[in-house]
Parts: C-alpha cells; sequence; structure tokens
C-alpha cells in the first residue's frame, strides 16, 4: 500500500504512488519556464549568446538547440530524455518546447516528467542590418575614376557589375563628377570588386588605409581601407596617337589610330591599313597616350564618293588585319561647308557600311590645333586630314523604334544634365551596332514599345529579340491584389 494514500501499488523503493511522489518531489524545480529569444527583422536570424547570429528555421534542429542552450545549466541536474517543438502561430511570437526530464528522487526510484517551456520571440537588430541601415558606417570604399569627358566605360561597367551580382554587398553607392564610390561593410568585398573591375577593364589600383581605433589589451585594430581604382582614360571612337616605340611594337602601326571597343583591354584599329592592336592596362602605363579629341568635337561630314579597297600590302612586321571592316578610300566634305567646293581625302575603315550621300561623323585634323607631345613630332604628311569615326542615323528615330532597355544601379546621383542624357543615347547606340559588347550586357524587352516591321528600316543596326530577355514583372491584378479580380 502506497504510505501517503493507502492505495495498492507496486513495490517500489519510495513505497508511494506515482501521484504522492510527484506531489512530495518536482523535479523540474528550477528549470524555468519561460525564457526569450531574439530575432532580426531584416536577415531574419537568431541570437546566439554572447554576440554570434545563427540563421534557423522555426522548428528545426538548429533552433532546437539554440533554445536548450539557454536553460542548459538548469537541465545539468536531472536527465533529459525528449525535446521536441508544439505548434505555434507563426507570427505569435512564441515558441513552445515539451520536454521530458528523468531524475532519480527518495530511495533511488526514477521519477519522469513532462512540462512546456515557453519562449516570447523578441525582436532586436543585428549589428550588420544596424550598419547597413545606418548607409554611414563603412569600413572599406572603393573609388572608381576615369579622367574623361565622356561616361561611355562608366555605362558598360555599371552593365557588367549588374549582370555579376556585384553590387549585393554594397552599403551604398555614390556617383560623382568623374566616377563612383562603392561602400562595403568589409575588406573583403571591396578587395573582391577591385580584383573583378582589373579583370573587366584596363585599369591601375592602389589602397591605403587609416586606424581608426585599437584595443592594446586585447590586439584588436579598426581601421578603413580605401582602393583607388584609375580607368584608362580612352574610350570608344576617341582617336589617339601612339608613341613612335609604341606603335612599332604593334606591328608598325599608323600613330593615329581609332579607339573601336574598350573591354578588358582597349582595341584599336588602324583606319589606313586595317591593322588591329590590343593594348592592355600594364602597356598601357608603361606607354601612355592621350585622346586628340573631345566626343563633342565631332563633325558631320557627307561622303562624295568611295571606293572600297580590296588589296593592300601589308608592310614589314605588320600585325593581324581586321575582317570585319573594309578599307575605303573616300572624298568627303562637311555639311556646313556645301556651299564651297572644298573636298577632303582619307582612308576609312567603315568601307562596309559607307555609300556615296551617306552622312558619317568623323573628326577633322587638317583644321585643328593638335596639343598632342606625340602628334607634335609627327611628320604632317602623315596625318590624316580627316579621321571617320561612326556612320549617321536619325537619333530620334532610332530613339522611338527601340524596344528594349537596361537595368541601373541604384545609387545616389549628384544633379543629371543633358549632356548625360546625350552620353547614355550613345552608349545604347553602340550597343546596337557592336555585338562583341552586347554579349556582356543583359537587355531586357521593353513590352511598352511594340516590335515594328523591317519594312521601313533605314539601315540603323538594331538589336533582335532572340538577345533580349524577358523582364519579370508580377502584375498586382493577376495576383488578386486590392480592386482586381482574382483569375481563375
Amino acid at each position: 500500500l502506497c504510505c501517503q494514500c493507502g492505495v495498492p501499488i507496486p513495490p517500489n523503493p519510495a513505497n508511494m504512488c506515482v501521484g504522492c511522489l510527484r506531489a512530495q518531489v518536482d523535479i523540474t524545480e528550477g528549470i524555468p519556464k519561460q525564457g526569450t529569444v531574439h530575432f532580426c527583422k531584416q536577415c531574419e536570424r537568431y541570437l546566439q549568446p554572447p554576440g554570434t547570429w545563427i540563421q534557423c528555421a522555426l522548428e528545426s534542429r538548429e533552433l532546437l538547440a539554440l533554445c536548450l542552450k539557454k536553460i542548459k545549466a538548469s537541465l545539468s541536474k536531472v536527465r533529459l530524455i525528449d525535446a521536441g517543438f508544439i505548434w505555434t502561430e507563426p507570427h505569435s511570437k512564441r515558441l513552445k518546447l515539451k520536454l521530458t526530464v528523468q531524475k532519480e528522487v527518495i530511495n533511488g526510484a526514477v521519477l519522469q516528467q513532462v512540462f512546456v517551456v515557453e519562449y516570447v520571440v523578441q525582436s532586436q537588430m543585428c549589428e550588420d542590418c544596424h550598419r547597413i541601415e545606418a548607409k554611414d558606417f563603412w569600413k572599406a570604399v572603393v573609388q572608381v575614376r576615369q579622367k574623361t569627358v565622356h561616361k561611355k566605360t562608366f555605362y558598360y561597367l555599371e552593365q557588367l557589375i549588374l549582370k555579376h551580382r556585384l553590387h549585393q554587398n554594397t552599403l551604398r553607392i555614390k556617383e560623382i563628377h568623374d566616377g563612383l564610390d562603392f561602400y562595403y561593410y568589409s575588406k573583403q568585398h571591396a578587395q573582391k570588386m577591385v580584383d573583378f573591375l582589373q579583370c573587366t577593364v584596363p585599369s591601375r589600383s592602389k589602397s591605403s588605409q587609416r586606424l581608426i581605433s585599437h584595443d592594446i589589451h586585447s590586439n584588436v585594430y579598426n581601421y578603413k581601407s580605401t582602393f583607388s581604382v584609375e580607368i584608362v582614360p580612352i574610350c570608344k571612337d576617341n582617336v589617339v596617337c601612339l608613341s613612335p616605340k609604341l606603335a612599332q611594337s604593334l606591328g608598325n602601326m599608323s600613330q593615329i589610330c581609332v579607339c573601336i571597343r574598350v573591354t578588358s583591354t582597349i582595341h584599336l584599329i588602324d583606319p589606313r591599313t586595317l591593322q588591329i592592336a590590343e593594348i592592355d592596362g600594364n602597356t598601357y602605363w608603361r606607354h601612355p597616350f592621350n585622346s586628340l579629341f573631345h566626343p563633342k568635337q565631332l563633325e558631320e561630314f557627307i561622303i562624295m564618293d568611295i571606293n572600297r579597297v580590296h588589296e593592300k600590302k601589308k608592310g614589314a612586321g605588320a600585325g593581324a588585319r581586321s575582317n570585319k571592316h573594309t578599307l575605303a578610300e573616300a572624298w568627303v566634305r562637311k555639311t556646313s561647308e556645301l556651299d564651297t567646293d572644298h573636298q577632303y581625302f582619307c582612308c576609312t575603315h567603315l568601307g562596309h557600311i559607307l555609300n556615296p550621300g551617306d552622312l558619317v561623323l568623323g573628326f577633322d585634323l587638317a583644321n585643328c590645333n593638335l596639343n598632342d607631345e606625340f602628334a607634335n613630332k609627327m611628320n604632317p604628311q602623315h596625318i590624316p586630314d580627316v579621321v571617320l569615326i561612326k556612320k549617321s542615323y536619325d537619333r530620334s528615330r532610332r530613339q522611338r523604334r527601340r524596344n528594349w532597355k537596361l537595368k541601373e544601379l541604384e545609387r545616389d546621383r549628384e544633379a543629371t544634365d543633358t549632356d548625360d542624357e546625350r552620353q547614355y543615347q550613345d552608349f545604347l547606340e553602340d550597343l546596337e551596332e557592336d555585338e562583341t559588347i552586347r554579349k556582356n550586357v543583359n537587355i531586357y524587352r521593353n513590352a511598352d514599345i511594340p516590335v515594328e516591321s523591317d519594312t521601313d528600316d533605314d539601315g540603323a543596326p538594331r538589336i533582335s529579340l532572340a538577345e533580349m530577355l524577358e523582364d519579370l514583372h508580377i502584375s498586382q491584378d493577376a495576383t488578386g491584389g486590392e480592386g482586381a479580380e482574382m483569375l481563375t
């Protein structure tokens, strides 16, 4: 018989029934039945004391271990048999744990008991999210600069960053007059950005760091790092004058060349011979050269007569020639001088797209003052009168027919002017004309502009639908939003 209530029981060391034994002894005494768990809403992580934030799904093993650690000291006097979650509403801010414990009580009797521990989920922003929200806290900055008037290279670089998703770790992107500043929380992310820039555009970089604070007892130092990346000051469609030594090393090219593309290297072409060359960043900084003209100095010419040159004898030690261009000799006249008889003779690499009567943009070297150390030392007979750059099309018509668009980085802008808009339109036209650059850019279809037929095509280059990506837009109506009918 039970010594307390007299109920017949199987014999046990305590001589008590289970009910009386539990009334006498509470093995869960000292174990807290309530607790708190800190949760960051921004990154959806839980705080694991003292300062670690971990990612845990609801009712996962990781979250169970996190909750048990909070009462680990209290569970040292009992034996934990089983632990599991009791289902609660996901938005209730409550976590309930069902624990089964055992403990040896009076005279060696083992008592097992089940109880519930309830945790309240409290919101607390973690340090990483706090710094991101502050937007002013940064440990590393990458300053990208290019000393040019035109921003073509920056527009191309922006699309590469978007395609490879390198802007995800930035705290802030700030646009200034001659470049961009990328702010990062860690030096490793900034270094990754610098490595990416050096692989995609010809550039050079240097770094420095400034001591903010340090703890002499724990040997902890807090630095702010600055990475300066300088991109070569050469853009597409620039006319450049190479040094004699560099021109000779590139296969005896002419010193006056046209930059047809800037990717990881500078692509040059000799308009007299179609000879091409690529100059990487290291070669450029050893033998620097500058652009002879600004894009605003482009003048419009009209083709009076043009003859394709099919055979051109190669010079001694000449390098490779371009297969995408056709050499031609042309007589041109400025559209501003149509009332005169003055014409210019020039060699051009655009023979495959030019015909008599076409308008073409170029630079007039015969009537300008060249302020360049290499050009001033050249023999005047070797300097062409005119260098043709690209065929001219109706810009307003091209804009109306452009049924594609590009994405842009979210950045703090300075006041944009009409010149920036003109430069951006130049970049879009370059994408239409150059397939090689287009392969590195994500182009999205603009559903707002209908696809026109090609019957009224004026010959302007266009991007085919096969090269465009569909831009994902979740319509408010299709998802049964406010004021919309649910689709069935």
